[in-house]
């Protein structure tokens, strides 16, 4: 296998929460719930460590982990381990799938991927490990809730890509408790964090509606927007 950075595989999440992210594949990638996997994804239908792309001699594997509810490769399910082709499809359970490119130079023109943008040139940045967020330089202060800063990040992560509620209901609270869930709730954790980026920053509007379909975060650079007088 070449070793030059432009050359590694690449994988990229579709059609679930992780929608438009990607993952260079240098090495290995572990894909599950917990957080010491590389690609992590925040459902309860998936195993703490449910599959691995593994790098060797002959290309890229893909092994399910004993995972409990499955890896599927091109929609049949994988059994031990598959030697993996440009193109090729996956799906952990039924929670997202991804797409295998052999190289980041086979990823579709058309394929909408987040810009990759230095955190500090965004107007709003966030810090995980804090749970801090800052809007065009201003502290959000006292600090978001834990749903509040949950639905902020998956917004954040996505980059501008549209999120449905439904994926917003499931990210927030989670399997166990998305279907007891009413629109008013999740209306009203919405509400409460438009105000609270709005205190901190009145002058710009992050937290978009799309009727019909979703909600996205609207995060230009810096040098990109400039307030009113």
């Amino acid at each position: 296998m070449p070793h030059n950075a432009e050359s590694y595989p690449v994988l990229i999440a579709q059609s679930g929460p992780l929608n438009g992210e990607r993952w260079v594949v240098r090495n290995q990638l572990t894909i599950g719930r917990g957080e010491d996997c590389e690609v992590i994804i925040p459902d309860r239908k998936i195993s703490r460590h449910h599959a691995r792309l593994l790098l060797n001699a002959d290309g890229i594997t893909l092994e399910d982990l004993d995972s409990k509810n499955g890896t599927h490769h091109n929609g049949k399910p994988l059994k031990g381990r598959v030697l993996l082709n440009d193109g090729d499809l996956i799906q952990i359970a039924l929670a997202q799938k991804f797409t295998f490119l052999t190289s980041d130079a086979t990823v579709p023109l058309d394929f909408d991927i987040p810009a990759e943008v230095p955190e500090g040139r965004r107007r709003l940045h966030m810090d995980k490990r804090s749970r801090r967020v800052w809007a065009h330089e201003t502290e959000v202060d006292p600090p978001l809730s834990v749903a509040q800063f949950t639905m902020l990040e998956m917004l954040y992560l996505r980059d501008g890509l549209v999120v449905t509620r439904d994926e917003l209901v499931r990210h927030v609270w989670q399997e166990d408790g998305a279907l007891s869930i009413s629109d008013q709730a999740l209306d009203a954790l919405i509400r409460r964090l438009r105000e609270r980026l709005t205190k901190a920053d009145p002058h710009h509007e992050y937290v978009v509606t799309v009727r019909g379909h979703g909600l996205r975060l609207d995060n230009p650079l810096q040098d990109e927007t400039k307030d009113p007088q």
